[in-house]
């Protein structure tokens, strides 16, 4: 199957992609753009891997689902295009920026710089249908997201997990504790943030353990 993906990661997750399940997952999401209104635009599926190839990985940020309002999504998770207003998860996540390094919110909630820098902003579902969350969950992406975090884990050393609330968390459980750094708190969204979100301190963080290991710093 020709999927248009980044080529390290083509190499990576090509098994992935001659698999029944992936070939059914294919055929869903082709089936949904064709019928409804789906989120991301089709190009920007991948856009995750393609702004962050496998070997520049130095920190990986796990969310759920796209978000699923009129322009929003373009591939990154907790992510928004130029112009978007911040949805409630971005505000708190650059309120914690803010109370952990001192950096101020930015103009613009699309976070297309943290992965040019090595972010892989990666969400467990990669499409889904207009104002239904959680529309195009179980129907195979999070085997294929799961399959990219393994490839990652595996076969890279020093890397940042980061989790943000319980979903994540499972999602990374098997993560070697000894081999990457794995931060794991409360979910930055309104419900959760001051149960463990706020004062995670989960930039200064991941910088620290970056540099430690010899590798640049994000400028979150």
């Amino acid at each position: 199957m020709n999927v248009q993906i980044e080529e390290s990661w083509k190499t990576q997750l090509q098994p992935e992609f001659e698999k029944d399940y992936f070939c059914a997952l294919t055929n869903f999401v082709r089936t949904e753009y064709g019928q409804h209104p789906i989120y991301p635009p089709g190009k920007l599926i991948f856009n995750a891997f393609n702004l962050c190839p496998f070997n520049k990985v130095k920190v990986v940020i796990i969310g759920q689902d796209p978000y699923h309002g009129p322009g929003q999504a373009h591939g990154l998770c907790f992510s928004v295009n130029d112009g978007v207003k911040f949805p409630p998860s971005l505000v708190n996540i650059f309120k914690e920026i803010k109370s952990d390094i001192g950096i101020d919110p930015p103009a613009s909630g699309n976070l297309t710089r943290w992965a040019e820098q090595g972010v892989l902003l990666l969400n467990a579902t990669l499409t889904v249908r207009a104002h239904q969350a959680g529309s195009h969950q179980n129907k195979g992406w999070e085997a294929f997201t799961d399959a990219a975090i393994h490839a990652l884990a595996s076969q890279r050393e020093h890397l940042v997990f980061i989790l943000w609330g319980s979903y994540a968390q499972r999602k990374g459980a098997f993560i070697d504790r000894s081999k990457h750094l794995v931060l794991a708190s409360a979910h930055p969204s309104p419900l959760s943030a001051y149960n463990g979100f706020f004062g995670n301190k989960h930039f200064s963080r991941t910088n620290e353990y970056l540099k430690e290991h010899g590798e640049e710093e994000i400028c979150w």
